[in-house]
């Protein structure tokens, strides 16, 4: 069976929150899924060639061809970032770069479902760019944007090693000088009730319309 929804991380933290909301999603849906962690895999930044405007072919030699197929394939995509220095993340910047191949044209992602995940450590910059993103999926890509939802995330001073004596430490920029990283503890996506249960509605919601999708092929 085909893969009908597909997952897409773009933190590179192993089994970061990031990665395991968008599993829970996939789950939720119950449809075939797969999760793709962007910095196990090589996609560079749009080279802005131009190669693809005829046929909707990066032609780019990295590995953004492959995963293109997947997507083309897929009914829905989940895609997950984080945001460091308020701005999206490197890998999943890339990826929207690379968007522009599938757009020329025949745009291949029009009708598409999907929905955004975004880890964060301050609320504004996690608003400003959930919008951005609505924007390019819902009117660049004319994608069916079905949600999205924002995890509070962790400072990477909490468990570097040397955030508690560190001078440059974002430990101490947030929480002030006498901060220690015990005083702190990780907080875990799961623990996020709220958000959880929000990604879940999303995935099944996700997973219904495309089940609808395919009965109503199989009628024709």
């Amino acid at each position: 069976m085909s893969i009908e929804v597909l997952g897409i991380s773009g933190s590179p933290v192993e089994n970061s929150n990031t990665d395991r909301l968008i599993q829970a999603m996939l789950d939720a849906t119950e449809r075939e899924c797969e999760f793709v962690k962007l910095s196990q895999i090589n996609i560079r930044p749009c080279l802005a060639c131009k190669r693809c405007v005829q046929d909707n072919i990066c032609k780019v030699k990295d590995d953004f061809p492959q995963l293109a197929e997947k997507i083309k394939k897929a009914k829905a995509l989940i895609i997950g970032a984080y945001i460091p220095y308020k701005q999206i993340d490197g890998f999943t910047k890339a990826l929207l770069e690379r968007f522009w191949s599938l757009r020329h044209v025949t745009n291949l992602l029009g009708g598409k479902l999907c929905a955004t995940v975004l880890t964060h450590l301050s609320p504004d910059a996690a608003d400003n760019v959930s919008r951005a993103l609505a924007i390019q999926l819902r009117e660049m890509e004319r994608m069916v944007l079905v949600g999205q939802v924002m995890i509070k995330g962790n400072i990477p001073c909490l468990t570097c090693g040397e955030g508690d004596d560190c001078e440059m430490s974002g430990l101490r920029k947030r929480y002030g000088p006498g901060a220690r990283s015990s005083d702190y503890p990780y907080v875990r996506v799961e623990d996020q009730k709220e958000v959880w249960e929000e990604a879940l509605r999303i995935g099944r919601l996700i997973g219904q319309r495309v089940r609808t999708t395919n009965q109503d092929l199989d009628s024709v």
